[in-house]
Order: structure tokens, then C-alpha cells, then sequence
């Protein structure tokens, strides 16, 4: 590839028009004159984009786009000449013409192609995107399994996205068109091709940074790579290529936002006494731990034990496929500001752009990229299809080799899971692609990156959770108690805990205004697994029966709102758990990664997030969870409860613990305190005995009586400050025996230009506090609050127009039937 350093790029995306056709109809562009039904196209984009915006398509009933030819045309308005054309992604299979010329085929989405033309001055580019349908219908090596969760088992066969292919998961919107921008490339007079930029940092705290590309000729002056106020002279080799390495001795280390600063250093590339900008690098050394007998999994971030949370990827838009930082930005800001370190790009969406690694890197999101490979028994006897796969991999790490979040590499999703649990044996579904070339070309082309077989793998079975990489769904789909994410022994959940997450009413209200769970059109949205007797929506049910002791169809029937608002606070009251168990000190579990962060429709869908961008209860929980500086509470039966505290932060933290058992959710029977300072990126536990000073029955365990309290609250405190860093509740007799019709005082403060503060006050616990508030952003909503303990979310304005409105809304909890109005 051309490297666009001092080169003339203009990007072509304005004037573009496509049309579509049966397939097959024409081998060459048609006639423009034929041409009657052409619609204005955006490019990048994709054709189910253009029809949606003159209402010719329909995201949430889509028809199919599968055999269909559409043929994208542009005039080009470029002095004549020769130049490149860029085509950095045609979904899928797909013919460039240039003045009626074929000048490419391409039979990747997830490839770049580089041609060289020859302009004229009044060229005409068409690209045709041949329909997949009868690509899909195509035989190829025997199959040694076949994936029930994808609708055409052609599709092994395409290099194409999973994404429209899986009934119950989501819409059937099939990728068409130029997904990836379309460029025009006059390069520079010093030509530079195949340019790798590679950063790494060594044990002793030394940055490395390597550069390496190809030239057409010679430089009159000395190249110079240079960062952070150093510089190396770039050596000619006998292939060909220059390179240099620059050791940077003492570099700010980059860090994952939750164990430090994502440091980010600036690099420039010197050519002829010209300065080029190469971006920005990041210098940090990751490993994987696999214990000593091997089966463990743990990420190791600079020597650093890191605990990785967050979630897996979807797209920011299902229609769109967009890759642009305005795109990504709004997503991956509520990741960062939930406190994730790790999203997760699964083998059955896309890959992603440059501009969605720098955002990470700024933020200090570890990356997990699966290779686009999912569920199907890809045969490495298919010649061309193995030509594809190291061709794109090839670009992929070329492209992002210096961006410091691309932590792990993984040969994709559930290969090994789908052939294993078909009951075939290890020798069939651990394959010679993931086990063997896939990690070789990687090794050869990026030295250091870590590599994972497959998610999951590692144990006995490949979906076990207790060796290696698991999708774990104890808790969640098979219906397991919360204490089975104990009893599992988990490593690491790549995948974990997926629920049909309710969104907030605003978004229900205008996306989907129809009658909750009884609607068909509610129940389109919830996702399924194809062939299953149940849904998400029956698996969300069953921990609402678990804990809010309530019969959810009876309630379904007889107050929707309820129904809604328990379910609302059921999902993030397990995920909060759960994730407090694997965090606790002692547990076996080294990071978890929920399953999705985003919905592709208006629903009941699994992600955090909404379709519209809104977060949903259960991502508030996970920001809960996620805190850096943390307190839980663990019920260890008969040995009573513990106190957990957490520092992972790169500073020491001089701390205040509090410690209180109330009883009907107001009354103290016994407190404690203790001061306690913590290093960096450590804990302590801590038995609340100790705090205390005598035994008392916190965990009711020896059930001395009847309980004497109903809820144990702790609440960690910065020393200097008293500000409430967190806060953790345990229910000894369950979270039902601690529901109170609590009072809830709400005071509004106008804190800035359209920024207001919800400050609330309650007489006595009050579980799950919901804040219904149109056109504002909460900081937190589902949280529990204790009496005597001031609560402050702040509301920002969604959009700029309502910043001068008094927000109004209305503040409830699941344990009272008030709504209290603001």
C-alpha cells in the first residue's frame, strides 16, 4: 500500500449516485440513459443507507438486499494524469470501472486496493456491487460442522460481515457498498509504500519504536524517525526497505485508564529537510499469564496485573457500518467514562477504522480484536480463502501497529465452541488456521502482540470457565444462581452476562410506543438464540422472580410499569454482583467482558446502551462496578461478611471505611470505621467483625433469632475530603426483606449553563432509585441509598437547544409507590 505521507488525497465522497439492477443484467455499467432510478449515495456508506434515506428502507423490517447488483457512479472532476485510486473497503463482491474499463474485482469487505490509473481529466467511476445471493448458494470443501445461528451456510465462504446473517441477534441488513472511503492518490515525489510503524515497550521501562517501508529512491539528506525529543537515521537494507529503531529510555509508559495515564507521544518522520507527521504512539508491554499449571489467563499491562472489564463491540450504526471518529466518539467516551479498560471487536461484526483505535488510545481502552472469523469450519485447504485471510490481516496490523490499545489478537469466535459442543472430538475443531498459521503470520508481522487461539478456548472443553477464555453464561442464559459465578472458577469472560436490557422510558416512549412484552413488535426486538424455547426476555424474567420475589407474568399483566421498572433494576442488580464477585480479592476471575455494549435497534436489547445512544440502567451498575478505587461486601457463610477495598490507581489513597447494619432500613445495630491508607494498585479484606469490635451476624448465618438487621452498608471515604468514593450493600435475608416505602426528599441546583444537580435525601433505605428525566443525561440512576447519606447526580443537557430548560422529571425507588416530582 501507498503510504499518503507528503502525497496530494482527496477524498471522493460527494456526487455519487447508485442505482440498483436483477442480478446479473449487465456485465458493464449500463448506459446513464438507462439509468432512471438512481438515488443520491453517500460515500462510505452502504446501499440500505441510501435507500433509508428517502424511505425506501426499513432497519427495523428490512427487505432483502441479497440479490441485488447496485452500481455506484461518480464523475470525477481531477486534472488529468496519473494518480492512485484507493478502495479501502467494497462490501463484497464487487467490480471497479474506470471510463468503462474493469480495472479491479474484489471479493473481500475487509480488504484495501490500491490501483493505478490514469486520469483523463473528464473520468467517469463506477463500481458495481454484485449480489451475494447466489454467491451464498456456492458448495466449497465439506464442512465438518454447521453453525445453527447463521441463516446461510454459504457465508463461510464470503469474506463478509456476520452482521444481517443471524436471525434473534440482529436485523437482517445486509452490508452493500463502499463501507470504506474511496480516495484519490497523487503521491509525493519520494514515494513511500508498505510503511509499518511499530511501538513497544521493553521490561527495563525502555520504549522502542520501529519504523520500516519501501522506497522508489534515494533521499538527498539523512531520514530521521523521531519521538518524544529523540531521533534514529533511518538504514537502507539489501531488500529494499529503510528502517530505524529509536530507543526512548525513561518514556512516560501508556496505561489503561483505569491503572494510570494513557501517555501519547507525538511522531514525525524527516525526509529531504521535510517534517511529516506520523501520528501519535503509545509505549506499553503486555503479556498473558497463564499461572503455573497453565490454566489460568490474566493480562499483564507493564508488570501490572490488570483486571479488564467492559464489553463487546457491535457497530455504532447497523445501516451505516460508519468509521468515522464522529461515529465512535459518543460510544466510546461512555465507555471510558463507565470505567471499562477493554472492549472487545467479536469475530461476527467488522473491523473498525484508525480513527476508533486513536480514540481507544486516547482513552485507554484496551482493545481484544477477534479476526473476522466466527462459528463456520473455515478449511485451510480453501486456497483463495486462506489468500484473503492473511491478506487482511496483513493490512489490519499494518494499520494499527502503533497504537498501544491493540492488546490481543484472537483467531476468532466460537470455533472451537460451536464444533465442541456438536460433540466432536479436540482433533477436528482445534483447526491448523487458529492454532497454527494464524498466530505464525502474526508473530512474523508484529512481534510481541498477544495471541489468542480462539474465543473461548483453553480447557478440557474449549467453553469451560474455569481454564483459559470463557463465554460465560452461568449467570444469565442457563439460569444459574448469582452464587454460580463463584462456583465456576472463572478466568476470563471474553463474553458474559447477556439480558434483554430494558431502555428508559424516553426512549421507549418515542422509538417504541407500543404495549411492553405483549406487542409482537416489542417482542421482534428481544434477541433469541435461533432454534431456543426461551428468549433474553425469559432469562431477564427469571432473576426478577430470584430477586425482586415478584411473579413477572402476573405483573406483566396487571402493572406494566412495575413490570418494567424491576426489570430495569433486576439486570443491574445481577450484573453488579457478579462483577463485584470476580473483582473480589481471592477470586479466580482476571476480567469480564459484557455482552453487548450497544443495541442495533430501538429494545429490549442486550446492550448498556441504546440504540439512540441513551444509557440503560445496567450501564450505570457497571459504572458502579467498574469503579477504579472500590469497596464490596462478600457473605462468607458461617465466616461471616467481608470487606473488600481496591486501589488500582497508579497513586497511594488515604481512605475512610464505614461500616453500619441496619435494621428496617433505618436503624443502626452496630457500626465501625477504620483509616486505612493503600499503595498503588493494591487491596485489603478486611472481616467486618473486625471493624465492629465483636461477633455480630452480619451474613445471618447462625440465625441466632429472627434477623436484626436487613441491610449492611459500607461507604469508602477520601480521609481528607469525606467525599464518598463508593459504596456496597448486602441483603442477609435478601433484597426483598429490605424494601421500604422510603421517602425520598429531591432538591434541584443549577451548577452551570444548562448543568443542574439532583441532590436526594431519603429517611430510610431505598433500593434502585430511578430517575425519569427527559432530555437530560444522568451521572447515576439504579443506585441504592442509605438514610442520612446525601446523594448528588448531576443532569446535563442531550441536546444544545434544551440547556436554558428547568429539567423536570420525577425520582421513584422499587420499594415505594411514590413518585416524587421535581
Amino acid at each position: 500500500m501507498i503510504s499518503a505521507i507528503g502525497a496530494d488525497v482527496v477524498r471522493l465522497s460527494d456526487g455519487w449516485t447508485v442505482s440498483t439492477t436483477p442480478p446479473g443484467l449487465h456485465a458493464v455499467p449500463p448506459d446513464d440513459d438507462s439509468v432512471r432510478d438512481a438515488l443520491p449515495a453517500m460515500v462510505p456508506g452502504t446501499l440500505a443507507g441510501a435507500l433509508e434515506r428517502v424511505g425506501l428502507f426499513d432497519r427495523t423490517r428490512p427487505e432483502s438486499l441479497e440479490n441485488l447488483d447496485a452500481w455506484y457512479r461518480v464523475t470525477l472532476s481531477e486534472p488529468p494524469g496519473a494518480a492512485i485510486l484507493r478502495f479501502e473497503g467494497l462490501a463484497t463482491i464487487a467490480e471497479v470501472f474506470l471510463n468503462g474499463e474493469r480495472i479491479l474485482e474484489s471479493q473481500s469487505m475487509f480488504e484495501s486496493h490500491d490501483v493505478p490509473v490514469v486520469l483523463t481529466g473528464a473520468d467517469r467511476l463506477v463500481i458495481c456491487f454484485r449480489a451475494i445471493g447466489p454467491h451464498l448458494e456456492r458448495k466449497g470443501p465439506r464442512a465438518r460442522w454447521r453453525p445453527k445461528m447463521m441463516r446461510s451456510q454459504g457465508l463461510r465462504m464470503l469474506r463478509t460481515t456476520a452482521l444481517g446473517f443471524m436471525p434473534g441477534w440482529c436485523p437482517d441488513v445486509v452490508a452493500v457498498g463502499p463501507w470504506r472511503p474511496v480516495s484519490l492518490i497523487r503521491p509525493a515525489p519520494f514515494r513511500i509504500g508498505d510503511l509499518v510503524l511499530h511501538s513497544r515497550l521493553d521490561s527495563d521501562g525502555t520504549g522502542q519504536l520501529s519504523l520500516s517501508f519501501s522506497t522508489d529512491r534515494l533521499p538527498d539528506q539523512p531520514m530521521l524517525l523521531a519521538c518524544a525529543g529523540r531521533t534514529a537515521e533511518l538504514e537502507r537494507h539489501p531488500d529494499g526497505r529503510w528502517t530505524a529503531d529509536l530507543r526512548l529510555p525513561g518514556i512516560a509508559p501508556w496505561w489503561p485508564l483505569s491503572h494510570g495515564t494513557p501517555a501519547l507521544h507525538a511522531v514525525t518522520l524527516t525526509i529531504d529537510g521535510v517534517v511529516h507527521d506520523l501520528g501519535r504512539t503509545g509505549f506499553r508491554r503486555i503479556d498473558i499469564d497463564r499461572g503455573r499449571d497453565g490454566r489460568d489467563f490474566a493480562l499483564i499491562v507493564n508488570g501490572e496485573r490488570i483486571f479488564c472489564r467492559g464489553a463487546v463491540w457491535t457497530t455504532a450504526d447497523i445501516v451505516d457500518l460508519p468509521g468515522t471518529r464522529a461515529a465512535y466518539e459518543p460510544l466510546l467516551r461512555q465507555v471510558a467514562e463507565a470505567g471499562m479498560n477493554m472492549i472487545r471487536v467479536g469475530g461476527t461484526m467488522a473491523y473498525e477504522t484508525r480513527d476508533f483505535f486513536e480514540l481507544c488510545d486516547e482513552l485507554g481502552i484496551l482493545v481484544w480484536q477477534d479476526l473476522m472469523l466466527a462459528n463456520f469450519d473455515y478449511s485451510v485447504a480453501d486456497e483463495p480463502l486462506m489468500i484473503h485471510v492473511k491478506t487482511e490481516l496483513s493490512q489490519l496490523l499494518a494499520r494499527h501497529a502503533a497504537s498501544p490499545s491493540l492488546a490481543i489478537l484472537c483467531g476468532g469466535s466460537e470455533m472451537h465452541q460451536q464444533a465442541a459442543m456438536l460433540g466432536l472430538p479436540e482433533r477436528i475443531w482445534r483447526t491448523e488456521l487458529t492454532r497454527d498459521l494464524l498466530p505464525e503470520l502474526c508473530a512474523a508481522m508484529l512481534p510481541g502482540l498477544a495471541y489468542v487461539e480462539n474465543s473461548p478456548s483453553g480447557g478440557a472443553q474449549p467453553f469451560f470457565p474455569s481454564e483459559g477464555v470463557a463465554h460465560y453464561y452461568g449467570v444469565g442464559a442457563y439460569l444459574r444462581p448469582l452464587e454460580d459465578a463463584r462456583r465456576a472458577n472463572l478466568r476470563f469472560a471474553a463474553e458474559c452476562l447477556a439480558f434483554s436490557n430494558v431502555p428508559d422510558t424516553e426512549t421507549l416512549d418515542a422509538h417504541l410506543p407500543v404495549p411492553a412484552v405483549h406487542d409482537p413488535r416489542w417482542k421482534a426486538r428481544v434477541p433469541r438464540d435461533p432454534g431456543a424455547s426461551w428468549d433474553f426476555e425469559d432469562v431477564r424474567d427469571h432473576y426478577l422472580a430470584l430477586l425482586c420475589g415478584e411473579d413477572p407474568a402476573r405483573l406483566r399483566r396487571e402493572d406494566v410499569a412495575r413490570y418494567l421498572a424491576l426489570s430495569r433494576a433486576a439486570s443491574a442488580e445481577v450484573m453488579e454482583a457478579t462483577l463485584g464477585e470476580w473483582r473480589r480479592p481471592g477470586s479466580t476471575a482476571n476480567g469480564a467482558l459484557v455482552w453487548t455494549l450497544k443495541d442495533l435497534l430501538p429494545g429490549a436489547g442486550w446492550g448498556l446502551i441504546d440504540a439512540t445512544g441513551r444509557p440503560k440502567s445496567v450501564w450505570y451498575a457497571l459504572k458502579r462496578a467498574f469503579r477504579p478505587v472500590q469497596v464490596l461486601l462478600s457473605d462468607e457463610g458461617t465466616n461471616g461478611l467481608d470487606v473488600h477495598v481496591i486501589n488500582e490507581t497508579a497513586v497511594p489513597k488515604s481512605l475512610v471505611l464505614d461500616l453500619a447494619c441496619l435494621r428496617d432500613g433505618r436503624t443502626s445495630v452496630v457500626s465501625g470505621r477504620r483509616e486505612l491508607t493503600l499503595a498503588p494498585r493494591t487491596s485489603q479484606t478486611l472481616a467486618t467483625t473486625d471493624l465492629f469490635g465483636a461477633f455480630f451476624d452480619t451474613t445471618y448465618a447462625y440465625r441466632f433469632g429472627p434477623p436484626a438487621h436487613d441491610v449492611t452498608v459500607a461507604w469508602l471515604k477520601d480521609a481528607a475530603t469525606g467525599a464518598v468514593l463508593a459504596e456496597a450493600f448486602d441483603f442477609p435475608a435478601g433484597r426483598t426483606a429490605a424494601l421500604h416505602d422510603a421517602e425520598i426528599e429531591v432538591t434541584l441546583e443549577r451548577l452551570d449553563a444548562g448543568i443542574w444537580a439532583l441532590d436526594l435525601f431519603t429517611d430510610r433505605l431505598a433500593q434502585s432509585i430511578s430517575i425519569a428525566c427527559d432530555g437530560y443525561r444522568k451521572s447515576d440512576d439504579g443506585f441504592h441509598l442509605a438514610p442520612g447519606m446525601k446523594k448528588r447526580v448531576v443532569l446535563e443537557p442531550i441536546a444544545q437547544n434544551g440547556a436554558d430548560r428547568l429539567p423536570e422529571g420525577s425520582v421513584a425507588s422499587i420499594g415505594s409507590r411514590r413518585n416524587m416530582r421535581f
